[in-house]
């Protein structure tokens, strides 16, 4: 499984919470606490948002504790709203255009988690997708397939309806098999304005996925970059929440079986 982090709220240079913690996410990269796999090394990848309505991306195929133009970026970087990952592959092999985030136009998405088995049914999720976005949808992992049919369902408008029927299409999927595949997600997206968790599974493992409130900001995070436990909260299984700069949060539930469009 991968980690990630996302920062809103007032500009910070990026490298506060993305090495200057004692469990920071560069540190994850080496040593995951709360994931499958300790070891997060297929590549990382950052996304930022600036002067510009349109972010800036980073990505790179290197592991980020050895990637130096990773950590001189944040040393230097200030944002307002910024996204980072650290890869751990399960579908797709180590590639620039397999790392994360994913963007289009103003949105920046990333992910963790797996649909299980994507080889053997990866034309038929991808057949999910508008043919006006796949068109841009460049790698191979299930991730990137999820977002574009996510864009498909409308997630400009409507993230939360978007992906809850994404899940849900997905998801009738991978249960058409007599051993049905497992969808295990979370995931973060912005448009800029907000910011955007969701953690969801087709059985009672979701993803890990947390908040706590860091100076005048919020982080949601994979898991905790300090051993401030009370300080953290776990974002509740099947749940997606938003989080507003000024450090607003809104908690609502990922129910596939009343999603309709």
């Amino acid at each position: 499984m991968c980690r990630f982090l996302a920062f809103i709220g007032e500009p910070i240079l990026l490298d506060h919470v993305m090495t200057d913690q004692a469990h920071s996410l560069v540190s994850q990269s080496m040593a995951a606490r709360e994931a499958k796999t300790d070891v997060n090394a297929d590549g990382c990848g950052l996304g930022w948002y600036g002067e510009r309505e349109n972010p800036g991306i980073y990505r790179s195929i290197l592991p980020a504790w050895s990637d130096p133009n990773l950590l001189g970026l944040l040393g230097q970087i200030r944002s307002r709203l910024f996204m980072a990952h650290v890869r751990s592959a399960t579908s797709g092999g180590v590639s620039y255009t397999n790392c994360h985030p994913f963007t289009h136009s103003n949105l920046l998405f990333m992910h963790n988690g797996m649909i299980s088995n994507y080889r053997k049914m990866r034309a038929r999720v991808e057949a999910l997708i508008a043919e006006e976005h796949y068109e841009n949808c460049h790698g191979t992992t299930d991730s990137e397939a999820m977002f574009h049919i996510a864009l498909s369902r409308d997630l400009v408008t409507d993230p939360h309806a978007a992906i809850t029927h994404t899940l849900r299409d997905v998801v009738a999927i991978t249960s058409a098999y007599d051993q049905p595949e497992r969808v295990r997600f979370a995931a973060a997206l912005s448009d800029g304005e907000a910011l955007w968790g969701f953690r969801w599974a087709s059985d009672d493992r979701p993803p890990t996925l947390y908040y706590r409130e860091v100076g005048n900001g919020t982080v949601l995070a994979s898991e905790p970059f300090d051993e401030e436990a009370e300080a953290w909260n776990a974002v509740p299984p099947n749940t997606a929440v938003r989080i507003t700069p000024n450090g607003s949060v809104g908690l609502f539930p990922i129910n596939l079986a009343a999603s309709m469009y």
